[in-house]
Protein backbone atom coordinates (compact mmCIF):
# COMPACT_ATOMS: atom_id res chain seq x y z
CA UNK A 1 0.00 0.00 0.00
CA UNK A 2 1.41 3.78 -1.01
CA UNK A 3 -0.24 6.47 1.16
CA UNK A 4 0.40 10.28 1.17
CA UNK A 5 -0.68 11.99 4.29
CA UNK A 6 -1.24 15.52 4.78
CA UNK A 7 -3.10 18.44 7.02
CA UNK A 8 -2.28 21.27 8.91
CA UNK A 9 0.56 21.07 12.05
CA UNK A 10 -1.31 19.60 14.89
CA UNK A 11 -4.13 17.62 13.30
CA UNK A 12 -2.28 14.18 14.23
CA UNK A 13 -1.51 12.98 11.18
CA UNK A 14 2.19 11.53 12.20
CA UNK A 15 0.74 10.00 15.23
CA UNK A 16 -1.73 8.10 12.60
CA UNK A 17 1.14 7.06 10.46
CA UNK A 18 3.27 5.50 12.97
CA UNK A 19 0.30 3.29 13.62
CA UNK A 20 -0.87 2.65 10.09
CA UNK A 21 2.93 1.97 9.52
CA UNK A 22 2.82 -0.78 12.21
CA UNK A 23 -0.71 -2.02 10.97
CA UNK A 24 0.39 -2.49 7.12
CA UNK A 25 4.07 -3.38 7.72
CA UNK A 26 4.94 -0.34 6.01
CA UNK A 27 7.32 2.36 6.46
CA UNK A 28 6.57 5.95 8.00
CA UNK A 29 8.35 8.51 5.84
CA UNK A 30 8.24 11.82 7.02
CA UNK A 31 10.29 15.27 6.23
CA UNK A 32 12.63 14.59 8.64
CA UNK A 33 13.07 10.64 8.26
CA UNK A 34 13.97 12.27 4.38
CA UNK A 35 16.51 14.21 5.52
CA UNK A 36 18.04 11.95 8.60
CA UNK A 37 18.59 9.07 6.01
CA UNK A 38 20.39 11.26 3.56
CA UNK A 39 22.87 12.70 6.43
CA UNK A 40 23.58 9.33 7.50
CA UNK A 41 24.55 8.32 4.40
CA UNK A 42 26.68 10.85 3.48
CA UNK A 43 25.93 10.64 -0.28
CA UNK A 44 25.94 14.06 -2.24
CA UNK A 45 22.54 15.32 -1.90
CA UNK A 46 22.67 14.00 1.72
CA UNK A 47 25.43 16.35 1.75
CA UNK A 48 23.66 19.34 0.03
CA UNK A 49 20.87 19.17 2.38
CA UNK A 50 23.43 19.30 5.28
CA UNK A 51 25.05 22.75 4.53
CA UNK A 52 21.59 24.26 4.36
CA UNK A 53 20.22 22.66 7.36
CA UNK A 54 23.36 23.94 9.11
CA UNK A 55 23.09 27.68 8.04
CA UNK A 56 19.05 27.06 8.67
CA UNK A 57 18.09 27.68 5.72
CA UNK A 58 15.19 25.32 4.19
CA UNK A 59 16.15 22.23 2.12
CA UNK A 60 15.67 23.65 -1.57
CA UNK A 61 12.81 21.39 -3.67
CA UNK A 62 15.11 19.69 -6.22
CA UNK A 63 17.00 18.90 -3.03
CA UNK A 64 14.13 17.35 -1.41
CA UNK A 65 12.58 15.86 -4.30
CA UNK A 66 16.23 13.78 -5.35
CA UNK A 67 16.40 12.42 -1.59
CA UNK A 68 12.34 10.96 -2.21
CA UNK A 69 13.43 9.51 -5.12
CA UNK A 70 16.05 7.51 -3.25
CA UNK A 71 14.20 6.22 -0.27
CA UNK A 72 11.05 4.97 -3.02
CA UNK A 73 13.97 3.54 -5.05
CA UNK A 74 15.40 1.36 -1.97
CA UNK A 75 14.43 -1.62 -0.57
CA UNK A 76 13.20 0.46 2.40
CA UNK A 77 9.71 1.18 -0.04
CA UNK A 78 9.32 -2.23 -2.09
CA UNK A 79 6.56 -3.42 0.15
CA UNK A 80 4.94 0.23 -0.06
CA UNK A 81 5.06 3.69 1.78
CA UNK A 82 3.16 6.54 4.66
CA UNK A 83 4.67 9.69 3.04
CA UNK A 84 3.75 11.89 6.04
CA UNK A 85 3.78 15.95 5.16
CA UNK A 86 5.55 15.58 1.97
CA UNK A 87 4.51 16.62 -0.43
CA UNK A 88 4.17 20.00 1.23
CA UNK A 89 3.53 22.26 -1.96
CA UNK A 90 1.59 21.75 -5.54
CA UNK A 91 5.26 21.94 -6.79
CA UNK A 92 6.68 19.34 -4.98
CA UNK A 93 3.44 16.89 -5.57
CA UNK A 94 3.83 16.97 -9.39
CA UNK A 95 8.02 16.82 -9.05
CA UNK A 96 7.13 13.38 -7.10
CA UNK A 97 4.40 12.68 -9.58
CA UNK A 98 6.99 12.43 -12.43
CA UNK A 99 9.03 9.94 -10.05
CA UNK A 100 6.22 7.51 -9.36
CA UNK A 101 5.66 7.34 -13.13
CA UNK A 102 9.69 7.08 -13.66
CA UNK A 103 9.98 3.94 -11.26
CA UNK A 104 6.17 2.59 -11.63
CA UNK A 105 4.79 3.50 -8.64
CA UNK A 106 1.06 3.65 -7.80
CA UNK A 107 -0.33 5.71 -5.28
CA UNK A 108 -3.69 4.13 -3.48
CA UNK A 109 -4.98 6.87 -1.45
CA UNK A 110 -4.28 10.45 -0.01
CA UNK A 111 -5.57 11.42 2.65
CA UNK A 112 -6.34 14.59 4.16
CA UNK A 113 -6.85 15.23 8.15
CA UNK A 114 -9.07 17.77 8.90
CA UNK A 115 -9.45 19.56 11.89
CA UNK A 116 -10.23 23.04 12.61
CA UNK A 117 -7.80 25.68 13.65
CA UNK A 118 -9.08 27.19 16.70
CA UNK A 119 -8.76 23.25 17.68
CA UNK A 120 -5.57 23.05 16.31
CA UNK A 121 -4.37 25.79 18.17
CA UNK A 122 -5.69 24.28 21.64
CA UNK A 123 -4.06 20.94 20.92
CA UNK A 124 -0.92 22.14 20.49
CA UNK A 125 -0.81 24.71 22.97
CA UNK A 126 -1.59 22.42 25.23
CA UNK A 127 1.62 20.72 23.89
CA UNK A 128 4.43 19.93 25.66
CA UNK A 129 7.87 17.45 25.32
CA UNK A 130 10.29 15.79 27.58
CA UNK A 131 13.64 17.51 26.68
CA UNK A 132 15.27 14.33 27.73
CA UNK A 133 13.69 11.46 26.24
CA UNK A 134 11.21 13.03 24.08
CA UNK A 135 8.40 12.45 25.56
CA UNK A 136 5.26 14.48 24.18
CA UNK A 137 2.91 15.35 26.91
CA UNK A 138 -0.79 17.00 26.39
CA UNK A 139 -1.90 19.19 29.83
CA UNK A 140 -5.17 18.28 29.32
CA UNK A 141 -5.16 15.05 29.63
CA UNK A 142 -1.72 14.42 31.54
CA UNK A 143 -1.56 18.03 33.60
CA UNK A 144 2.28 18.06 32.93
CA UNK A 145 3.48 21.88 32.24
CA UNK A 146 6.34 23.26 31.68
CA UNK A 147 9.16 23.04 34.34
CA UNK A 148 7.33 19.76 35.08
CA UNK A 149 9.49 16.91 35.42
CA UNK A 150 8.85 13.60 32.88
CA UNK A 151 8.01 10.82 34.77
CA UNK A 152 9.61 8.16 31.93
CA UNK A 153 13.48 9.99 32.70
CA UNK A 154 12.66 12.85 35.21
CA UNK A 155 14.09 15.21 32.22
CA UNK A 156 12.55 18.64 32.47
CA UNK A 157 9.45 19.37 30.34
CA UNK A 158 9.40 22.54 28.13
CA UNK A 159 6.96 24.11 24.88
CA UNK A 160 7.82 24.13 21.82
CA UNK A 161 8.33 27.36 20.20
CA UNK A 162 6.71 26.06 17.39
CA UNK A 163 3.78 25.05 19.54
CA UNK A 164 3.32 28.23 21.57
CA UNK A 165 -0.03 30.28 20.13
CA UNK A 166 1.46 33.09 18.15
CA UNK A 167 3.71 30.37 16.30
CA UNK A 168 0.86 28.26 15.63
CA UNK A 169 -1.43 31.04 13.92
CA UNK A 170 1.78 31.93 11.83
CA UNK A 171 1.93 28.07 10.77
CA UNK A 172 -1.67 28.06 9.82
CA UNK A 173 -1.29 30.63 7.26
CA UNK A 174 1.87 29.39 5.83
CA UNK A 175 0.17 25.80 5.44
CA UNK A 176 -3.03 27.51 3.94
CA UNK A 177 -1.06 29.33 1.15
CA UNK A 178 1.83 26.71 0.41
CA UNK A 179 -0.16 23.16 1.23
CA UNK A 180 -3.52 23.55 1.23
CA UNK A 181 -3.67 23.81 -2.41
CA UNK A 182 -2.89 20.36 -2.78
CA UNK A 183 -6.31 19.30 -2.20
CA UNK A 184 -7.57 20.32 -5.66
CA UNK A 185 -4.79 18.42 -6.75
CA UNK A 186 -5.14 15.17 -5.70
CA UNK A 187 -8.85 15.52 -5.96
CA UNK A 188 -8.93 16.01 -9.68
CA UNK A 189 -7.02 13.01 -9.48
CA UNK A 190 -9.48 11.13 -7.61
CA UNK A 191 -7.35 9.99 -4.99
CA UNK A 192 -7.85 11.99 -1.92
CA UNK A 193 -9.79 10.93 0.98
CA UNK A 194 -10.60 13.14 3.66
CA UNK A 195 -11.09 12.22 7.21
CA UNK A 196 -11.88 13.88 10.43
CA UNK A 197 -9.24 14.31 12.80
CA UNK A 198 -11.28 15.53 15.89
CA UNK A 199 -11.57 12.97 18.89
CA UNK A 200 -9.11 10.31 20.16
CA UNK A 201 -6.53 8.42 18.94
CA UNK A 202 -8.37 5.52 18.46
CA UNK A 203 -11.64 7.25 17.15
CA UNK A 204 -9.80 8.75 14.49
CA UNK A 205 -7.42 5.26 13.95
CA UNK A 206 -10.69 3.60 13.14
CA UNK A 207 -11.88 5.96 10.21
CA UNK A 208 -8.29 5.90 8.80
CA UNK A 209 -8.61 1.71 8.61
CA UNK A 210 -12.22 2.13 7.02
CA UNK A 211 -11.16 4.55 4.53
CA UNK A 212 -8.14 2.26 3.33
CA UNK A 213 -10.96 -1.14 3.51
CA UNK A 214 -12.71 1.35 0.92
Amino acid sequence: MNLILFGAPGVGKGTQAKILSHVYHIPHISTGDILRNAIKEENPLGLRAKEYMAKGDLVPDDVMIGLARDILDSDRCKNGFIFDGFPRTVAQAEALEAIFVELGIKVNRVINVELSDAQIVERLNNRFICLECGKIYNFGIDKFKAGDRCFKCGGEISQREDDKRETVMKRLEIYRTTTEPMRNYYSEKGLLQNINGEGDINNILQRFLRALQN
